[in-house]
């Protein structure tokens, strides 16, 4: 007996009251809006599911303490309408490291005016069947030692080249005036080169790899030297020619990529409505750190870009040097976002959410439609009985 009055006692806590069977009242309309309110709560509950399942990213601002670091430059950039034998690529920064005609890391592609590449193994073949030179260079003794013609160094006494001659021109900080003077160029036809690429473009791709203060990099004609520590480009082996700095940023970014990150300069291509115009991209980075739930930790960079052009000019005073400059700066602070599995729990209670408030509100739908169509049953049938 005691046990049959503790279950009865308990029986009055039930919050779920049972009807009978007899009792209920199955309609369509109650019908309609169960299947109704199933669907809603089964697009509810996937898209429930799919958030949880997804990666939670959470920023955070530190004060960067990174500066110890050295910063990868990512590039790709055509030129369609400046050659590559006119293309030089410079870096610097404000502790004075300088890197002239970076060539390690930089890949330059002769492209033609349709942006195709074009066969540099082609290229050489050509040249050197149709060259009158081109038994001379074979039979050159390859121990030779030629002029330099005054740019001699005790580290650099021969100049068998005339890309040699030009480097130790440079390096003297001295503008090669003119090349049909140098034997070396006048034997490997080097102005027969600049005018037989005169219509071609060029493609440059790789990386630089640049101290973490703020410096610049730049495309610009010419051989780059220093000259009374002034940064000056050598222009005069190419006579008058108008410099097109049309150009096409396919890619530029600092660092590694990470999910879900764009560039503000990809995919811009500039026009250059008038020929030897400098165009300067003034680029402010925020150092990023971007966290995986692997545990693997990206360092790269996010960056906003100011952009501006003007016309050198050196008739009537604007002075500069044509070409593409991008400016840098880095701010104080960085950037850290952390991947994390988001909370099952927060899962399960929106569910419940979603199944509770869907069934509470379908109730009082179906409440009302059966109320009201029972009282609209009643006054059509009192319309008919009167």
């Amino acid at each position: 007996m005691e046990g049959k009055d503790i279950f009865n006692t308990l029986r009055r806590f039930d919050a779920y009251p049972k009807t009978l069977e007899d009792f209920r009242i199955k309609t369509f309309g109650g019908a309609a809006v169960t299947f109704i309110s199933g669907f809603l709560m089964f697009i509810l509950f996937v898209s429930e599911l799919n958030y949880y399942l997804t990666t939670e990213v959470n920023p955070e601002l530190f004060v960067d303490t990174t500066r110890a670091q050295k910063l990868r430059i990512n590039v790709e950039i055509v030129f369609p309408k400046l050659p590559c034998v006119y293309l030089s690529i410079d870096a610097m920064d404000v502790s004075g490291e300088q890197q002239i005609d970076v060539s390690s890391n930089i890949l330059k592609r002769r492209v033609d005016l349709d942006g195709k590449i074009i066969d540099e193994n082609a290229e050489k073949g050509d040249l050197g069947d149709k060259s009158h030179e081109a038994k001379e260079l074979l039979d050159l003794d390859p121990n030779r030692c030629e002029s330099c013609y005054g740019a001699e160094t005790p580290d650099k006494k021969c100049c068998n080249t005339c890309d040699d001659v030009r480097e130790a021109y440079r390096r003297k900080g001295w503008a090669l005036s003119n090349v049909d003077d140098v034997k070396q160029c006048m034997r490997e036809g080097w102005k027969d080169k600049l005018q037989e690429q005169k219509n071609e473009g060029c493609e440059v791709t790789g990386y630089l790899e640049v101290n973490k203060v703020a410096g610049n990099f730049h495309f610009a004609p010419g051989k780059s030297f220093q000259q009374h520590h002034v940064h000056v480009h050598d222009l005069q082996p190419f006579g008058s020619t108008q410099f097109n700095l049309t150009h096409n940023i396919k890619h530029l970014s600092f660092g590694h990529d990470y999910p879900g990150k764009t560039y503000p300069l990809d995919n811009t291509f500039v026009p250059a409505m008038e020929a030897g115009s400098m165009y300067q991209y003034f680029v402010k980075i925020v150092p990023t750190t971007y966290r995986k739930l692997s545990g693997e930790i990206l360092h790269t960079h996010q960056f906003s870009v100011t952009k501006h052009k003007r016309v050198i000019r050196q008739m009537s005073g604007e002075h500069g040097l044509p070409g593409v400059f991008v400016l840098y700066e880095f701010s104080p602070m960085m950037v850290q976002y952390t991947e994390s599995r988001r909370s099952f729990m927060h899962f399960l209670t929106g569910v419940c959410a979603i199944v509770g408030g869907i069934f509470t509100v379908a109730g009082l739908v179906d409440s009302m439609i059966y109320h009201s169509s029972r009282a609209l049953q009643k006054k059509i049938d009192l319309g008919k009985a009167g």
